[in-house]
């Protein structure tokens, strides 16, 4: 299974920051499979923004639920993040995962990161 994260490189602050992740060789739809977000700033850990699973449910971390949006479109297996009023201090690398959970530490599957830097 491959991933890969794209959209707009250019976001603005309180702008909403849009990601796309494109799954090959592999189904968003399979049983128990859940497809993630997840962002590293600058010199710090990882960050779980939030999921979506095979049936279309999504689960969302308390620090960013009032503003993520995860979304899917089954017919071209990609699944999507919208995440709004974004400030300068999000910056940092997006990436897109996938896994038999929820969480960071179930994913096997991660693109090779996008970076998002928020302008003023």
């Amino acid at each position: 299974v491959r991933l890969q994260e794209s959209g707009p490189g250019l976001v603005k602050s309180s702008q909403t920051l849009s990601l796309t992740c494109t799954i090959s060789s592999g189904s968003i739809t399979t049983n128990y499979a859940y497809w993630g977000w997840v962002r590293q700033p600058p010199g710090k850990g990882l960050e779980w923004i939030g999921s979506i699973d095979y049936s279309g449910g999504t689960y969302y971390s308390p620090s960013f639920k009032s503003r993520a949006s995860i979304s899917r479109d089954t017919s071209i297996n990609q699944f999507s993040l919208q995440l709004t009023s974004v400030t300068p201090e999000e910056t940092g690398v997006y990436f897109c995962a996938g896994g038999e959970g929820w969480g960071i530490w179930q994913y096997t599957y991660w693109g090779q990161g996008t970076q998002r830097t928020p302008l003023p």
